[in-house]
């Protein structure tokens, strides 16, 4: 018995070490949407920070035809569930701040409320939600996101989590033209 529980546990070590080393960007399967999935993580000052997102095509999935996105599709000013299908997630592991907003360890839902000149991105304590739906009632906060143009426009909407030059960490959402960005820091 002993035998079995001490291979059992070197089992589990084996997972959990090859889990943290594995690529930093993993395919999701989605639970019935149309867009393909993905999960993207980043160790941030020994913090990670993970988020699984749905990634609608820039095309219509139906005709194929070219859709306007930012001021179209995404309408400026209105709260948009950030993604396709099920409600983006962020996970961190440890604390981190936007600016002055503390967001404690744990998981979150992400949305966006993208303007032509920036916006804000929400932090919602509800998580599991699915369509297009976004429940204000619970953001934990809202914090600014700058707004730049993309010298890349992918045809799938793409979000990264990567290391600050000037510290800490920054969660980049690009799509179409235009990448929107939020730099954190993680608290000890």
């Amino acid at each position: 018995m002993k035998k079995l529980l001490s291979s059992l546990i070197v089992v589990a070590a084996v997972l959990v070490t090859s889990l943290s080393l594995s690529a930093q960007t993993a395919k999701v399967n989605s639970t019935g949407g149309a867009s393909p999935h993905e999960t993207t993580s980043a160790v941030i000052d020994n913090n990670r920070v993970t988020v699984t997102y749905g990634r609608p095509f820039t095309k219509d999935p139906k005709t194929g035809a070219a859709r306007k996105i930012w001021g179209g599709l995404v309408p400026y000013g209105k709260a948009w569930r950030l993604g396709a299908d099920e409600a983006t997630t962020l996970i961190t592991q440890q604390p981190i701040s936007f600016g002055d907003t503390l967001v404690p360890a744990g998981a979150y839902t992400l949305y966006l409320v993208p303007e032509e000149n920036g916006g804000k991105l929400a932090i919602s304590k509800k998580i599991g939600q699915w369509g297009v739906g976004v429940d204000e009632k619970n953001d934990l906060a809202r914090v600014d996101v700058k707004k730049s143009e993309s010298d890349k426009s992918p045809d799938q909407l793409k979000i990264s989590v990567e290391k600050n030059e000037g510290g800490g960490g920054v969660l980049k959402i690009t799509w179409e033209n235009a990448q929107y960005s939020a730099t954190f820091n993680v608290k000890k």
